[in-house]
């Protein structure tokens, strides 16, 4: 049955919505028909506008001044916006780049900008090569079939993004649990308990962590990323307790949960379009292109909030001051005036001028890494790869914010 307008701009509030791809996708479509900037009001949730056109979602991430991260960063319930606003105003909120605005977002984002540069990921790349080739070569001794997304693609990324920042390997699958809690809050297969206080519980434990990293690294400096947040000084004073933790949360968590869920994500629509993996494996030359179609393809960040400074419009739609806009990037990515056959999964799209790492100030600051290492695994798969299929019914997680496949059972023969 298809949706009406109404129906179709409370999926965006709805975790499970974002499971089902294909009516998700419906929804989306008929958003940016009928109502691309759309009022939605749904049952537990503070009002929001939808935003779901490419062009749009395009001016508010350019007009940083006038639509602030804050107080809004991402879509929670009413009661867990209480939560936060309580916290902040304690001083003892999750204070990440994402929930911040200029000034303090371009001081703080600086910190670990020279660890992202070309420079640095060209002195990463042996190591991402390396790492790709381990979990190629771990898909071979699983035997022939497996989850990929649970055996394979998420660990790869875990296991770059925590050497980056200097984690020990003894701590990675306790990083992996709390991420998936993170991010899988409304995933009752991840999710730590079902109410907001056990949500804020994870983020607590995440913060317990990462002071006793802090005080490591500040009492012994080594030569990582995770030294030079601990280590970082705004105007003479180093971070404090909080921002330092939410720095760490950010990188350990974003740095690895995205990029896993575009290998699962692109891997299933290489077996869904033979004729494309053909095609990639006749042309190697393409990897560059493959690897944006894949991050298009996914969108692993599937919103972030913006309120209005003051009153303003939008494709002609009045926005009074204070009013949340959410960004939908699966619906920008989709959007038909912009992406030719947008449902068409292209190894060669070119251009494709997706949004799935924001635009402007608050460009994803990992960007360049996970184009890398989603390069270097499949650079890894391809020439090894005898035959692949699926072997089961792929499912994806339940979230309104970051998220993926999290089973995809698959067949192959590997060299």
């Amino acid at each position: 049955m298809t949706p009406n307008v109404t129906e179709a701009g409370l999926a965006l509030a709805d975790p499970k919505a974002y499971a089902d791809e294909s009516r998700f996708h419906e929804s989306l479509a008929l958003l940016r028909r009928e109502s691309p900037v759309h009022y939605v009001d749904a049952p537990d949730y503070n009002p929001f506008w939808a935003v779901t056109k490419h062009e749009d979602v395009l001016e508010v991430e350019r007009n940083h001044e006038l639509f602030l991260n804050a107080p809004r960063p991402l879509l929670a319930t009413k009661e867990l916006d209480r939560l936060n606003r309580e916290r902040a105003e304690q001083g003892i909120a999750l204070r990440t780049l994402i929930h911040m605005d200029d000034p303090d977002h371009r001081v703080i984002r600086a910190i670990g900008a020279d660890w992202f540069r070309p420079r640095a990921m060209r002195a990463m790349e042996p190591r991402v090569k390396e790492l790709a080739k381990r979990y190629v070569d771990r898909m071979v001794d699983l035997g022939g079939e497996c989850d990929f997304a649970r055996e394979v693609a998420v660990h790869f990324p875990l296991y770059v993004i925590l050497s980056l920042l200097g984690l020990p390997e003894s701590d990675f699958d306790r990083m992996l649990k709390l991420t998936q809690e993170l991010f899988g809050g409304d995933d009752e297969e991840y999710q730590r308990g079902a109410s907001d206080e056990e949500k804020i519980q994870v983020l607590l434990d995440f913060f317990a962590y990462f002071q006793e990293l802090t005080e490591a690294r500040r009492k012994n400096p080594t030569d990582d990323l995770a030294s030079a947040i601990a280590n970082a000084r705004v105007n003479g004073e180093p971070l404090n307790d909080f921002d330092t933790a939410s720095y760490y949360v950010i990188v350990a968590t974003a740095g690895h949960d995205t990029t896993s869920a575009t290998i699962s994500g692109g891997l299933q629509a290489l077996i869904e379009n033979p004729d494309q993996l053909d095609r990639l494996r006749e042309k190697p030359e393409l990897m560059p292109f493959a690897v944006d179609e894949m991050i298009r393809w996914v969108t692993p960040v599937k919103e972030f909030m913006r309120t209005a400074v003051r009153d303003c419009e939008l494709r002609g739609v009045e926005i009074r001051e204070g009013d949340a806009l959410l960004l939908s990037y699966p619906s920008a990515n989709r959007d038909e005036d912009v992406f030719d056959d947008p449902f068409r999964f292209d190894v060669g799209r070119d251009p494709n001028k997706h949004l799935a790492f924001g635009f402007g100030v608050h460009y994803c600051l990992g960007a360049a890494l996970a184009r890398i290492e989603v390069r270097a695994f499949f650079e890894e798969l391809l020439p090894r790869l005898g035959s692949i299929e699926l072997a089961g019914t792929p499912e994806s997680t339940a979230t309104t914010f970051v998220g993926g496949l999290k089973r995809l059972p698959i067949r192959y023969s590997l060299d």
